[in-house]
């Protein structure tokens, strides 16, 4: 087993991913149904708002407050999460590449918030503003809760059959309300969940794992397997690679064009070309059909495991630099540790 843990680590490959596409083969293989289906969307529902829940009250509000001054980094980093990467979603979708659902996929995807945990984890490894990546990351995650339902009603609604302002209040009620809510229990609770972040983080991604299971057994009795062929997955794979390096020209020689620091354009780089997969699997299960969402987030699986390896190789890039080119960006921020 140790031999096979080197072995992904040196191929860049998160052992997590494994186990998501596990959950895919188990669906596959033993999907649920019938009155254990309904039962399992219960749980699923109860295991995202725990899920929430515990995002809200991990973050800190020192945290969120920090580098809020920073206005110009934070608005360019929204602007390729909101903005350039739903064009670029968009314009991959209406190639006529991918079927209809897997154009679908693409769409959800890149409307979907930056990650957090992998942003700032890489921000760092990069010797980049740390500081700026924290704010940055976990106001895309907050503003997402917002702006993702809204940006996949305008540009889904008909082809997707999405639930419009329905499934907006949807979202607020099962995601926004126990972020709240964990937010509020946080000088309860807080220290606690910092003493067991091993513990919290199986139940983070347990939830996942879960959600995953759920959708994609949805899909497999929906007959997902006669709709999307292996070709169809290399096609994704092609697609969702374009995609990535799209972003990360974008953000690389757009932080320099407008003036950026060497530390806050790592900052960009990572917080603008990456998609969460925590926070966009949950959102699919809510705002599509159980059979229909397993299908939408085979894109955002597969870019979330090519995003982990690019940017990998790129924080060691830049972390190789000379320490001249670090400045106080570098710097944590308050309650993160």
């Amino acid at each position: 087993m140790n031999g096979f843990s080197k072995l992904l680590a040196k191929l860049k490959i998160d052992g997590y991913i494994i186990l998501l596409f596990g959950m895919v083969v188990l669906a596959s293989i033993v999907p649920v149904r019938g009155e254990a289906a309904s039962v399992l969307s219960v749980v699923v529902k109860l295991a995202i708002a725990l899920l929430f829940f515990l995002h809200g009250a991990k973050l800190s509000r020192e945290a969120v407050v920090a580098g809020v001054t920073h206005w110009r980094l934070h608005l360019t980093i929204l602007a390729f999460t909101y903005i350039l990467f739903p064009i670029l979603g968009l314009l991959a979708a209406r190639t006529g590449i991918l079927s209809p659902t897997m154009a679908a996929g693409m769409v959800f995807l890149a409307c979907l918030p930056s990650t957090v945990q992998s942003s700032i984890a890489f921000t760092s490894i990069a010797r980049g503003n740390v500081a700026a990546a924290v704010c940055a990351a976990s106001a895309s995650n907050l503003l997402g809760i917002f702006l993702t339902p809204v940006l996949v009603s305008l540009l889904m609604h008909a082809e997707a059959g999405t639930g419009g302002w329905k499934a907006i209040q949807d979202i607020l009620i099962q995601l926004l309300l126990p972020f709240v809510a964990g937010q509020l229990a946080r000088p309860w609770v807080g220290r606690w969940i910092e003493k067991h972040k091993q513990m919290v983080g199986y139940v983070d991604r347990g939830s996942i794992l879960l959600v995953v299971y759920s959708a994609f057994s949805a899909a497999v009795v929906g007959g997902l397997w006669k709709r999307v062929s292996p070709l169809e997955l290399v096609l994704v794979l092609a697609v969702c690679s374009i995609l990535l390096t799209a972003v990360l020209l974008a953000t690389t020689f757009g932080a320099r064009a407008l003036g950026f620091s060497k530390t806050d354009e790592i900052a960009i780089v990572f917080c603008g070309s990456k998609k969460s997969m925590a926070t966009g699997v949950p959102m699919a299960g809510i705002l599509f059909p159980g059979a229909t969402a397993g299908v939408l987030v085979l894109p955002l699986m597969i870019f979330h495991q090519i995003q982990l390896m690019a940017c990998s190789v790129i924080a060691q890039h830049y972390a190789k630099r000379p320490a001249d080119d670090v400045t106080d960006g570098l710097q944590e921020a308050p309650g993160t540790r």
